[in-house]
C-alpha cells in the first residue's frame, strides 16, 4: 500500500502511466473491446487490466494521477455509437463527469468513429481492459504535463 495514492492502480498500470510521456495515448476500455488483440499493437504491447472495476471507476482512479493535454481538443476520446454517433449513453456520461472532475471545469471529448476508434487505439501506448459490461464504455485519454511549481 502507498498513502495518498488510488489504490485500485495496480503495479502495472502504476509503471505504464509513468513510463508514458506527453502525448502519448491509453486506452480505457469496456469487456467486449478486443483489448487483447489491440494491445498487441500499442507501445507495450501487452493488455493492462483493471477488471474488477467500470470505465468510469479506472478513469477516476487514472485520473487521479494522468493528467489530460491541454494544448490539444483531443485530450480524451469516446467511441461512437454506431447509428447514433451524437448519443451520450450514461456509461459515457459517467466517464465525462470524472473527466470534468479531474480538470476543474467541463472538457467534452471528441467522439471517434468505431472502427476509427480500432486504428486509433492500436497507436496508443498501452491499452487497459475494465470489468465494464455497457456497450461503448470504450476511451482514449492523451497524456498532458505537469508544470513546474511556482517560484
Amino acid at each position: 500500500m502507498l498513502k495518498n495514492f488510488d489504490n485500485r492502480l495496480n503495479a502495472e498500470v502504476i509503471q505504464v502511466l509513468r513510463a508514458m510521456g506527453h502525448g502519448d495515448t491509453l486506452v480505457i476500455a469496456d469487456t467486449n473491446f478486443p483489448s487483447a488483440s489491440i494491445a498487441t499493437a500499442t507501445t507495450t504491447g501487452k493488455l493492462l487490466r483493471m477488471e474488477n472495476l467500470t470505465t468510469a471507476e479506472a478513469a477516476q482512479a487514472v485520473l487521479s494521477v494522468l493528467p489530460l493535454d491541454t494544448f490539444v481538443p483531443d485530450h480524451a476520446a469516446r467511441m461512437e455509437i454506431v447509428g447514433a454517433p451524437d448519443e451520450i449513453p450514461p456509461v459515457q456520461a459517467e466517464v465525462q463527469a470524472e473527466i470534468d472532475r479531474a480538470e476543474g471545469q467541463p472538457r467534452p471529448m471528441v467522439s471517434i468513429e468505431r472502427f476509427a476508434f480500432y486504428e486509433e487505439a492500436k497507436k496508443a501506448y498501452a491499452v487497459i481492459q475494465t470489468g465494464e459490461r455497457r456497450f461503448y464504455g470504450c476511451f482514449i485519454f492523451r497524456k498532458g504535463v505537469i508544470p513546474p511549481e511556482a517560484l
